[in-house]
């Protein structure tokens, strides 16, 4: 049963659409058949692990898999930190809520998932899932082969980890084509990180492990649509062909571990970082906006953002009483990274939010578009290709624009859908 709801959903699209071709560098080459084609293939993927009968089983079989990850991740990380990651505590516990740390209890995570996923690479588990992908993209959406392994990549690996990949095509990308991997690893996520957010989300969203895992999937066809519409690819250039080889090679199972296991550690030590510096930053222009009031409150950068992300909000289809809030989210996300935004999100009781809002707000956070993650991914691509460092720095603030529409339109597709599909 359609509602206003999905209308309005409907209609972000269209402006989603809209403002990135606001900004194309080549107006007249609208991708119509892209834009259809992309938009199909959200619908059918998300239909695909929500509406097929006995895609509930799937989603529990995630489910678990991710609350044992957790518990296992617990257990190692209280034989190194001991109490403060949940052992055995040398006094009385007043308030249990107060021991989540996020240092001890998620990011240990991120490390155990870094190891496993390189040690499913090593084993071909990960790279046939990869190639499978690949294979997708390239078939339904018109990818060079090279273009569509790197998409691809991004549902499962890092938006730097993913270059790697194909490191020996990097050279002879075109613009486009470089434009189109930069959007769209800003618009997904790491499988290291999926987990965490997975299990932040999990006591307030049902299936929360599912949601996260198909809005990275799904928010790849999204980043590449949007970063054609916004620099199209020139007639004649294009479409390496690629090999389904790779440069990320590891020589043993316990290479795979160790190796993996140290780029988690840059992973947890970027986050940390990152997350640090942000919130410190974003106090310091709050106590400077601390003597401005504005209807009856302090001026704070949350309520601020707040106000300009409740247009945005209401447009992938929250119900206009809740766009204060998930607007603010928004821009947390945006500002402070999706990490802060999912911890926000994961603190707000159950009762003081919709389902079919936190449902949304989980698609339209889940992704790397923020302003720290410029910095890694002009980092990350100088590395590789350091002859193009001004072509990428020249790109990359409309690629975090992109990036971050192409989350926002992955929850405008599942805010169109029926809601019986997700229960």
């Amino acid at each position: 049963m359609f509602s206003i709801l999905n209308l309005q959903s409907l209609l972000g699209l269209v402006v989603i659409v809209a403002a990135c071709w606001g900004l194309s560098e080549n107006k007249r080459a609208f991708p119509w058949r892209l834009t259809l084609g992309a938009i199909g293939v959200q619908a059918l993927l998300v239909l695909g692990l929500f509406a097929i009968p006995g895609s509930q089983n799937v989603l529990a079989a995630i489910t678990g898999a991710v609350d044992g990850l957790s518990l296992a991740t617990t257990e190692g990380a209280k034989f190194v930190f001991g109490w403060l990651a949940g052992g055995d505590q040398p006094y009385q516990v007043t308030n249990p809520a107060g021991m989540f740390t996020f240092a001890f209890n998620v990011l240990p995570m991120i490390l155990v998932i870094s190891a496993l996923s390189a040690l499913l690479w090593h084993w071909k588990i990960l790279k046939w899932l990869t190639h499978g992908f690949g294979i997708l993209f390239q078939k339904t959406m018109g990818l060079g082969g090279a273009s569509a392994l790197a998409v691809a990549a991004n549902i499962f690996l890092g938006m730097v980890e993913s270059p790697i990949v194909i490191r020996a095509y990097l050279d002879k990308l075109t613009r486009s084509e470089i434009f189109l991997m930069m959007v769209v690893g800003l618009a997904t996520v790491a499988g290291s990180t999926m987990v965490a957010y997975a299990t932040i989300l999990a006591p307030t969203l049902t299936n929360a492990a599912g949601h996260v895992l198909v809005a990275s999937i799904v928010s790849a066809p999204a980043g590449v649509l949007l970063a054609r519409i916004m620099i199209p690819e020139k007639p004649g250039e294009g479409g390496q062909v690629a090999d389904y080889g790779s440069a990320l090679k590891y020589d043993s199972a316990i290479d795979a571990i160790v190796k993996g296991t140290a780029d988690g550690l840059m992973v947890v030590l970027n986050i940390s970082a990152v997350l640090i510096v942000f919130v410190a930053l974003v106090a310091l222009v709050n106590i400077m906006l601390g003597g401005f009031w504005l209807f009856g409150d302090h001026v704070t950068v949350e309520r601020l953002l707040g106000w300009i992300f409740m247009p945005v909000a209401w447009l992938i289809g929250i119900d206009w009483a809740e766009t204060g809030k998930a607007g603010w989210l928004l821009g947390v996300k945006l500002t402070l990274t999706e990490f802060v935004a999912f911890i926000r999100l994961g603190e707000v009781p159950v009762g003081e939010m919709s389902e079919r809002t936190r449902m949304l707000l989980t698609y339209a956070l889940c992704g790397f578009a923020n302003i720290g993650s410029v910095g890694i991914t002009v980092t990350g691509l100088s590395v590789l290709i350091p002859e193009r460092r001004e072509e990428v720095l020249g790109m990359v603030w409309k690629a975090l624009f992109a990036g971050f529409l192409a989350t926002l339109m992955t929850a405008a597709v599942v805010g169109a859908m029926p809601a019986s599909i997700f229960r």
